[in-house]
């Protein structure tokens, strides 16, 4: 009898050859199928506004309003865009690649994960990538608390629960409910950031903002580089779950473009903008947070304001949890919506004890982790093209957890030994360089590399 694991990658191995050989597709299963066990086929694919606005609403949101302050605050205005402009040209290049793979295919993360790392040795990228995600989840649900909490005064745990049963309730809606709140979220935040701009730009001084020299923090251009690409590190080499929807893999990667560079830029130099108008209070800890800023002009804007925080930073935690409730439904065989609940859960839970709030400093750390992962897939792939690394047999391919390791091996000594560098970038390169190499030696004797 075969596994729950072996029935799913036939599943989603005959699916794709299905569509390459042109013959009738599976039909859809009545209802919301988010097709979290198989590759998505070719007539429930979206349009490209559709799976760009599920990216576009992602990192449009106050987080990175805070950081692209603090980037501003430790560098200087022009400085401080440069390394948000790097930051989003690598993550446009890395999310781009793995986008357009994953609209050739239809397969979602973990499906692709296996095809590289082997039908069993996927599990390990698969649930490393699928628990840190829920930790987001988790994170932004109690942010949600904690800023109203100090914004308007209300219980931070009782709102961090609310906010956290809400998302939960949205993600089961699946990929169009990701869509509609894209939709609501990119304008609403866009719309909101210029008003907080614009009374910014009443601070004293504030016409000089081109020239704002920083206030001497700690960043450096290199670690102002690796944040910029940290903030999306893990979601961003899942990107494969929101792009499997596309119709083929350019839209796939135009659909990641609206994210990056388009969305993050905005969403960072808005926060910058503010930082070196000096309309924010506390830039080296709160960056560019223009919540009190728009709570501060009454009327109107506080109950937008309001809205705009539950909005907001739901956009990221449906996103996450999605994330999650779909990779681990690939791992373990139990649907999506079962595994929404139950993971939505022990977010929550996570957020209302405030474990939320030692999250951080290790999320940010994955910025040196995880982007070697996705570099090991984009060249493995480029590499293997020709040949179906699941339906070869093998259960573990040892070469991609050799450059994986190399690559993250290499990131932390950089970050270490060298932390000015853009250590997210040279996990990137090695990840990469050494796939390639790998694979070279492979070609040439293919038993070397997989019986180390």
């Amino acid at each position: 009898m075969k596994s729950a694991l072996a029935r799913r990658t036939t599943s989603f191995a005959s699916t794709t050859d299905l569509v390459v050989a042109g013959e009738p597709e599976p039909v859809d299963k009545p209802g919301f199928d988010e097709y979290e066990d198989r590759s998505v086929p070719r007539s429930a694919r979206k349009s490209l506004f559709s799976v760009s606005a599920v990216w576009l609403g992602f990192p449009m949101i106050l987080t990175c309003a805070v950081f692209g302050g603090m980037v501003v605050y430790s560098l200087g205005f022009w400085l401080g865009m440069a390394a948000i402009l790097t930051g989003n040209v690598i993550l446009m290049v890395y999310v781009g690649l793995l986008s357009a793979r994953a609209g050739r295919t239809g397969e979602n993360f973990a499906m692709m994960a296996a095809r590289t790392f082997g039908s069993r040795g996927y599990r390990i990228p698969a649930g490393f990538l699928t628990t840190v995600v829920i930790g987001w989840f988790a994170f932004q649900t109690g942010l949600t608390g904690s800023t109203l909490n100090s914004g308007m005064g209300w219980n931070a745990t009782l709102i961090a629960g609310i906010a956290g049963i809400s998302y939960l309730a949205a993600t089961l809606l699946g990929i169009r409910a990701l869509t509609v709140i894209g939709v609501i979220a990119a304008p609403l935040y866009l719309g909101l950031g210029i008003v907080a701009v614009v009374t910014a730009s009443s601070t004293p001084g504030s016409g000089d903002f081109l020239s704002y020299a920083g206030g001497g923090g700690a960043l450096s251009f290199g670690a102002a580089v690796t944040l910029v690409v940290a903030l999306f590190a893990d979601s961003g080499t899942m990107t494969a779950d929101f792009t499997r929807w596309s119709k083929n893999g350019r839209e796939g990667f135009l659909a990641s473009f609206a994210a990056f560079p388009v969305g993050n830029t905005i969403a960072l130099t808005i926060g910058g903008v503010i930082v070196a108008m000096g309309g924010a209070d506390d830039p080296a800890t709160t960056g560019g947070d223009f919540l009190g800023i728009l709570i501060d002009r009454g009327g109107l804007l506080v109950p937008l304001a309001v809205a705009f925080v539950f909005i907001n930073l739901g956009s990221v935690c449906t996103h996450c949890l999605y994330n999650g409730a779909v990779g681990w439904s690939q791992l373990t065989g139990i649907r999506m919506r079962t595994l929404t609940v139950i993971l939505g859960a022990i977010g929550v839970l996570l957020a209302v004890l405030g474990i939320w709030s030692h999250f951080e400093d290790w999320l940010n750390l994955l910025g040196v982790v995880v982007p070697p992962l996705g570099a090991v897939l984009i060249v493995d792939a480029l590499m293997q093209r020709k040949t179906d690394n699941t339906a070869d047999g093998k259960a573990w391919r040892a070469s991609p957890f050799l450059a994986w390791g190399a690559g993250a091996a290499a990131a932390l000594a950089a970050n270490e030994l060298l932390p000015s560098l853009c250590v997210a970038a040279v996990g990137i390169v090695v990840g990469a360089l050494v796939t390639a190499g790998l694979a070279r030696v492979a070609g040439r004797n293919p038993a070397a590399v997989e019986q180390l």
